[in-house]
């Protein structure tokens, strides 16, 4: 199955797409990627999804990425009295380490972390910012706070601290069981929630230990300060613009997405938006066109991947959530602006062959107009790399190695193929071109570019540019 866009699609799996059969309709749909949130799935569960991807793979015989959301650390406050309370705005109310039951004047608030970080003057946002208090003095034990907008807070409502850092693992004891389990399954992505550092990375690395590629997700205003430490750290980052948008102000967060999609395509990281892309269709056949202009915005941007959370894992139209998708990056990739603005991005190449490669054969193809760019890549490096120039042609990527042909389904404009390693230059040549035509990105007489490494079978070692003519057969020649 060939995609005719560049920019891919993450679907999550829920309760209206766990079946094997919506998963294949999903996928045919225009799915590359399938995201299963921990937050909402067991181990069992989790097995169960994995193995029915596992099997459409072997169906369609395409490598299918599957990404692993991990939970993070959940923050909340304790119970009331009558499972809620009413609040006016200007009066004090108290977060506390007492576990009795709140009311109107105060709360318990089981997390110590926070009641010993937070200082006078921070926000505290419950219930997704429907409630917004600033602190007034802390002791340790309870932060008196003055109510600035809201009038109701209720039962184990969330909490988030926009302007607190907070001494908290990004790692839970949930997260750190589901990582383990996730990774004996042979997930390919692993997505980190509440990363504020680049060093809640470190734990999360030491586990996987190159099992799977770390996915940060950018949710929080100190993750977005120490935004270029956080992409040196990271294989791919996503933009959580759900929990953006309530810790810092709305209107900052399409700027936001901007800098952190054009930090991480200068970096040549794959990069995600994520959230209510085509929320409406949770409920209706159809989105709104403030959403289809939002999915387009990302994928004018150069995004990698756009994602669909609960479109695709509650909503009443799954298959069809995901082939809007797919018709709106289609169309935006055929725009005769989308070039331009694509090229307008480009950054100088850093200093390393695999980028001088890179940069050579995105040039070529595209001025002696080749039908396709074919890369021989081990680990995935040099399919990074070509993705970050951002040709106009397609990017075949061709790997010996199933798991890394799964990573770079992510990754902005890769069509990637399973194939055994080359035995030699010639059979290097023949094998690109064969695909090449196969796949249907070459017809006979067409002129392909192929980059690889030399000794070939060693990792890291892209040196090598190669023009090819598809023969009349599908093979190669000079």
């Amino acid at each position: 199955m060939r995609r005719t866009r560049k920019v891919k699609i993450v679907a999550t799996l829920g309760p209206a797409s766990s079946d094997e059969e919506t998963i294949a309709k999903l996928h045919e749909a225009g799915a590359d990627v399938f995201r299963v949130n921990m937050s909402h799935s067991d181990h069992p569960l989790m097995r169960e999804l994995v193995g029915r991807i596992r099997s459409v793979e072997r169906r369609v015989g395409r490598p299918i990425g599957i990404l692993a959301d991990l939970q993070g650390p959940k923050l909340r406050v304790g119970a009331f009295a009558d499972k809620s309370a009413a609040l006016k705005v200007g009066q004090e109310f108290t977060l506390d380490d007492n576990p009795e039951p709140g009311d109107t004047t105060r709360v318990h608030l089981p997390h110590p972390e926070i009641l010993q970080a937070v200082q006078p003057g921070h926000r505290l946002l419950i219930d997704d910012g429907r409630l917004q208090l600033e602190a007034l003095k802390s002791d340790g034990h309870s932060i008196v706070c003055r109510v600035i907008a809201g009038s109701k807070i209720s039962d184990r409502k969330g909490v988030s601290l926009p302007d607190t850092e907070l001494p908290l693992r990004a790692l839970t004891e949930k997260d750190r069981k589901d990582l383990d389990a996730v990774l004996a399954t042979g997930v390919d992505w692993v997505a980190l929630s509440f990363i504020q550092r680049p060093q809640d990375l470190a734990e999360a690395r030491k586990i996987a230990r190159g099992r799977a590629a770390l996915m940060a997700k950018i949710e929080k205003p100190q993750a977005v300060k120490r935004l270029a430490e956080i992409i040196e750290l990271s294989d791919a980052l996503m933009v959580a613009r759900g929990d953006l948008g309530v810790e810092m102000p709305l209107e900052a967060v399409p700027g936001i997405q901007k800098q952190i999609t054009r930090a991480c395509r200068r970096a040549g990281k794959p990069v995600v938006v994520a959230t209510q892309m085509l929320e409406s269709m949770i409920s209706a056949p159809v989105p709104t066109r403030a959403e289809v202009s939002d999915v387009a915005t990302a994928v004018f941007e150069g995004a990698d991947a756009v994602m669909l959370s609960a479109e695709s894992a509650a909503g009443q139209y799954p298959v069809e959530a995901v082939a809007m998708m797919n018709s709106i990056a289609e169309q935006v990739e055929r725009d005769p602006t989308y070039h331009d603005i694509i090229t307008a991005q480009r950054t100088e190449p850093e200093s390393t062959g695999a980028d001088a490669i890179s940069l050579a054969s995105r040039q070529i193809a595209e001025t002696l107009k080749l039908s396709t760019i074919i890369t021989y890549t081990s680990s995935g490096t040099t399919g990074l790399r070509a993705a970050r120039e951002r040709p106009h042609v397609p990017i075949i990527a061709l790997s010996p190695v199933v798991e890394t042909a799964r990573r770079l389904s992510l990754v902005w404009g890769t069509h990637c193929v399973v194939s055994e390693d080359a035995s030699d230059l010639d059979d290097m040549v023949d094998r690109a071109c064969r695909i090449a035509y196969e796949e249907q990105f070459a017809k006979p007489g067409d002129r392909v570019i192929i980059t690889a490494g030399v000794p070939l079978r060693t990792p890291g070692a892209t040196n090598m540019l190669r023009i090819a003519y598809i023969g009349s057969d599908g093979l190669g020649g000079l």
